[in-house]
């Protein structure tokens, strides 16, 4: 037999689905639901409940619906012609103008192809080339006028090097610095008595006795039976002449073998001496000292070599070198006449000049198609059509409501079972038949409640007694 058991909201909670606690949470961002579990309901003692959803009741309606509006049809009636003949202009007047060619005669022109100029050139022979920017740059830099040089003069370049002096100047190699000595620490051998274990109690456990005794034990008691008789004496039913006899059965015995305690266990403490150890330690005479030395500065006498002028060019005219070496570089101003060249040409002997000639416009006949009665419309209206359909409105909001369930006190092996065989029978579960419940039990309880319109939110009484395993 099942028990509803209601212990105390701790058990509410208990059985509460995770996904129903959600539910709760959000039920302000979902208006069509009423949660009509504020007040606990009013249980008995070992009743069990708890928050489960009861689905939203819907009814059918029929509605008359638009499938068609009002239109309207519309036929075109066309337009009737006639058809007359027309001259029409296929080509229009127009002029051919030939063009005459211009004649020419041949000329012979000097064209100057290089003006007369300078450059400035490596060399004033045959093997001088021409200077380069950075030749001229360098040149320039280093005092020549290359605007103001005179036509075959020549600059050449000398290379002056750095001078130096040598000095004498003490460096210093190592600084001043300080040598510590230090004279360890002083210790002395003796022996001391340390303990290595401490003194203590130990529990020892002395067992019970027993001792075997024998014992007379009542089986069955005495007691008194009516059996058939044959005396008037024992004679109890006169309607039926029947002669019943009350006879007495004696006590049934039996001797048993049983131990019976002589003395209980117990638990005796014994005290457990310390342990000592002679060991030998190190005991400071006197602690370690450090002295301080200072050691002097070493310097090292280096020479030094000073640059009193750096290296420099120089470009001088002729062959005045200023104590320089020469580095080959020369520039040269050089005279680089004019160039001409005879080209020919063609100029105009008579210009190019046109004839004109006018053609006449050319006429043909077609047929024109005239609108006698031009082309009109006829409207006519359709009414609308409307079609019956069923709607499916809601009638009462889905509810969140307090109800009984099974315990988990009472859902052992055999209860479970049944009801995953039940689940099963209905096609909602097909795991084993194995009395635990888990995911896959519950989610076939929810998708079988769901099926049937039953409330949602654990192993409901309703859906038991559905189920047929109440």
């Amino acid at each position: 037999m099942l028990i509803r058991s209601f212990a105390s909201v701790a058990v509410l909670a208990l059985v509460l689905p995770a996904s129903q606690v959600m539910a709760a949470s959000h039920e302000k961002a979902m208006p069509d639901r009423i949660d009509a579990t504020g007040v606990l309901p009013n249980a008995q003692p070992g009743e069990c409940y708890a928050k489960v959803i009861v689905p939203a009741v819907f009814e059918t309606v029929e509605e008359q619906v638009l499938v068609k509006p009002v239109s309207e049809t519309v036929t075109v009636v066309p337009a009737v012609f006639d058809t007359t003949e027309k001259s029409v202009i296929e080509k229009e007047a127009f002029t051919t103008i030939k063009v005459v060619a211009a004649k020419f005669r041949e000329e012979v022109e000097k064209v100057e192809v290089s003006p007369a100029g300078t450059s400035w050139v490596t060399d004033l022979g045959n093997k001088g080339i021409p200077a380069s920017p950075a030749l001229l740059a360098g040149a320039k830099t280093n005092g020549v006028d290359l605007n103001g040089a005179a036509v075959g003069a020549c600059y050449k370049e000398y290379y002056i090097p750095a001078k130096y002096e040598e000095t004498s100047k003490e460096v210093l190699v190592k600084e001043e610095s300080e040598e510590i000595k230090v004279a360890p620490a002083q210790f002395e051998e003796t022996e001391e008595t340390v303990v290595v274990k401490q003194a203590s109690k130990k529990k020892v456990y002395i067992p019970a006795e027993y001792e075997t005794i024998e014992e007379r034990v009542e089986v069955e008691p005495a007691k008194a039976v009516w059996k058939k008789g044959d005396g008037p004496i024992t004679k109890i039913d006169n309607s039926t002449g029947e002669i019943m006899c009350l006879v007495q059965v004696p006590a049934v015995y039996k001797t048993i073998t049983k131990k019976v305690l002589k003395s209980a266990a117990k638990i005796d403490l014994v005290e457990i001496p310390e342990e000592t150890k002679a060991v030998k330690v190190s005991k400071l005479v006197s602690d370690a000292t450090i002295d301080k030395v200072k050691i002097p500065a070493e310097y090292k006498t280096v020479k030094l070599t000073n640059k009193v002028s750096d290296a420099s060019f120089t470009w001088t005219a002729g062959s005045a070198s200023d104590g320089g070496t020469y580095t080959g570089n020369q520039i040269c101003l050089k005279d680089v006449p004019a160039k001409f060249a005879e080209v020919k040409k063609l100029v105009v002997d008579s210009a190019a000049t046109i004839e004109e000639d006018v053609n006449s416009p050319v006429a043909k006949l077609i047929k024109v198609s005239n609108v006698i009665t031009p082309a009109k419309e006829e409207r006519k209206l359709v009414q609308a059509e409307y079609k019956t359909v069923e709607k499916r409105t809601k009638t009462a909001a889905e509810r969140l409501e307090w109800h009984p369930i099974l315990c988990r006190t009472n859902m052992g092996p055999d209860i479970n079972k049944k009801i995953q065989q039940a689940l099963k029978d209905a096609g909602v579960y097909t795991g084993p038949i194995d009395g635990a419940v888990g995911k896959g039990t519950m989610s076939a309880v929810e998708r079988y409640q769901k099926e049937n319109g039953l409330a949602t939110g654990g192993i409901t009484i309703d859906m038991l007694e559905k189920l047929g395993v109440l």
